[in-house]
């Protein structure tokens, strides 16, 4: 295959854009990333408002959550292949235009159902947009070290963006209602379509064959069937029978996914890519490194609104070094990737994440923000934009330039198993200690302290303490109030260090996993072509027998 990079009816081509017209482009790009990853986050912020107004319960809210995640990571291999089949640039003006509207309608819902489908249709669009952004930048910039810094970029926004949706979000609801932040996406959205009508050109593969519908519709089942059962694991327990089941259902579909991608001529997701361990090995520190930080942002989020009881915008705003920390080393760490070489940097950046998760694990209710609370989310910004840089520029190099999109689903696929394995395991172990800790307490506390409704959530989530605070309670009382917030607040931060152990110990096994496969050599020059020298087999085709 060839690739044509030509922008039909633009006139704007690879070739004749200047180097201001390359980071114009890169703007463009990074603006519409900006766009999906905050409708990612932003919701979280206004969960407390809409259940009130949509009087939705715990299930209620978390299909607010998951409706966006599941459509969006069961759809990105498919999307990224069609995007690579029929224009990147077409498919992320589709994907901003649908986000634009699921957004309007989200913001116009008046019920629990509106706002999850509309959710859900965000996801949808928002799989369309996200693997163009990192296969046009492939595109654009072919030079290695240019590359390397586009996507240190790529990297930094897609953290920054992690870590600031909780402070817009908060300042949102600070002077609007919960609908202002499906609103905020609709201008968000036209700029971005504008921006990159105007500067970013079409890039897309020259010379296309079948389209492997069979592979499509394998890949959505299994990633969808696995992500929909690592949502679920928590509420019906990671070893119940419909867990399991889900578990077996997932692992059969993409199993048949793999042999069928093995034998078919044109594959959705070449699979012999994973026999490169400059793409197999930055893939798995990827999973890893958003396991530990999706995770991390889910026990900090309980410290800081049910052990430190701040406001959303308090915590958004606590929540920034963090940010700092992505924006800060992500450049960096892409640029030394260069001269030291990907295996360096995966293995420190991890190292970084197992330190910060361990001392993040030691925080005790006393426990001051400004001390190992602060340190933690620095750390912690600073392991993952050292993990992320470095492997995302290596997964790219690894693969065709007319397969840039599929790479890219790949890579971002990756991001969101493991965010979503991460809030589920490490929020699960955390609810589980927790539980055990208090339940048997909050079940003896008398009802005019807690009635019964109060309890059922007090023993299920430690920000229900924000509850038991604004309650009325009798001074006769308030000691034993006062007491039970206390060991609510304890037994949080009990489960906090017991999933922040779990944390440390899967990647320290993924750190040890990529020193020792991955080679410590840095590739020299343009990685891009470098990663795919090696010759591959020919797939046969199973229709061809």
């Amino acid at each position: 295959m060839t690739v044509s990079m030509a922008s039909r009816g633009s006139g704007l081509t690879v070739a004749t854009l200047s180097r201001r017209g390359r980071v114009a482009a890169l703007v463009a790009i990074c603006l519409a990333e900006l766009l999906v990853v905050l409708d990612n986050t932003l919701v979280n912020v206004a969960l407390p408002s809409m259940a009130v107004q949509l009087q939705a319960d715990m299930s209620g809210l978390q299909w607010i959550v998951d409706a966006f995640t599941l459509a969006f990571s069961g759809l990105l291999l498919a999307m990224g292949h069609l995007g690579d089949r029929y224009g990147r640039r077409r498919f992320m003006v589709i994907g901003l235009i649908g986000v634009a509207a699921m957004s309007g309608a989200g913001a116009l819902s008046s019920g629990l159902g509106q706002v999850i489908a509309a959710r859900a249709g965000m996801g949808v669009f928002a799989a369309v947009v996200f693997p163009a952004t990192l296969a046009l930048i492939t595109n654009i910039f072919t030079e290695a070290r240019e590359r390397a810094a586009a996507i240190a970029a790529w990297t930094a926004m897609a953290g920054i963006a992690v870590a600031i949706g909780p402070t817009v979000g908060g300042w949102l609801l600070e002077h609007f209602s919960w609908h202002s932040v499906f609103w905020i996406n609709v201008p968000v959205a036209l700029i971005a379509i504008a921006a990159v009508l105007i500067t970013v050109p079409e890039s897309r593969a020259e010379q296309v064959d079948r389209l492997d519908k069979i592979g499509i519709v394998l890949s959505l089942a299994g990633v969808t069937m696995l992500v929909y059962s690592i949502i679920e694991a928590p509420k019906h327990g990671w070893l119940s029978t419909q867990s399991i089941i889900g578990y077996l259902l997932a692992a059969a579909a993409l199993a048949v996914f793999v042999a069928w991608e093995l034998r078919v001529r044109t594959p959705v997701l070449n699979m012999r890519l994973f026999r490169n361990r400059r793409f197999a090995l930055p893939s798995l520190a990827i999973t890893v490194s958003y396991f530990s930080a999706f995770g991390f942002l889910f026990l900090i989020t309980q410290y800081f609104q049910g052990v430190k009881e701040l406001s959303p915008l308090e915590f958004g705003i606590h929540s920034l070094p963090f940010a700092i920390a992505v924006g800060f080393g992500a450049p960096i760490a892409t640029m030394l990737a260069q001269r030291l070489g990907t295996t360096a940097m995966l293995v420190t950046g991890l190292l970084i994440l197992a330190i910060a998760m361990y001392i993040a694990g030691q925080t005790k209710v006393e426990t001051p923000y400004l001390g190992p609370v602060v340190i933690s989310m620095i750390l912690m910004g600073l392991g993952f934009a050292v993990v992320q840089g470095p492997a995302t520029e290596s997964i790219m190099g690894s693969v065709p330039l007319e397969e840039a999109g599929a790479g890219s689903a790949v890579n971002d696929t990756t991001r969101e198993v493991g965010g979503a394995l991460g809030v589920a395991l490490l929020g699960s172990i955390m609810t589980t200690v927790y539980a055990q800790r208090v339940g048997g307490r909050i079940e003896s506390i008398p009802g005019q302290i807690m009635n019964d409704q109060q309890k059922e959530l007090a023993s299920n989530t430690p920000i229900s303490v924000l509850e038991v605070i604004k309650a009325p309670v009798n001074p006769l009382l308030l000691q034993a109030k006062t007491d039970l917030i206390h060991a609510m607040k304890a037994a949080a931060l009990a489960g906090a260090q017991a999933a922040s152990y779990v944390a440390v110990g899967t990647i320290l096994v993924a750190a040890v996993i990529v020193a020792l496969a991955l080679p410590w050599k840095p590739q020299r020059g343009n990685s891009i072509l470098l990663g795919w020298r090696e010759k591959q087999p020919t797939p046969t085709d199973p229709t061809d027998s």
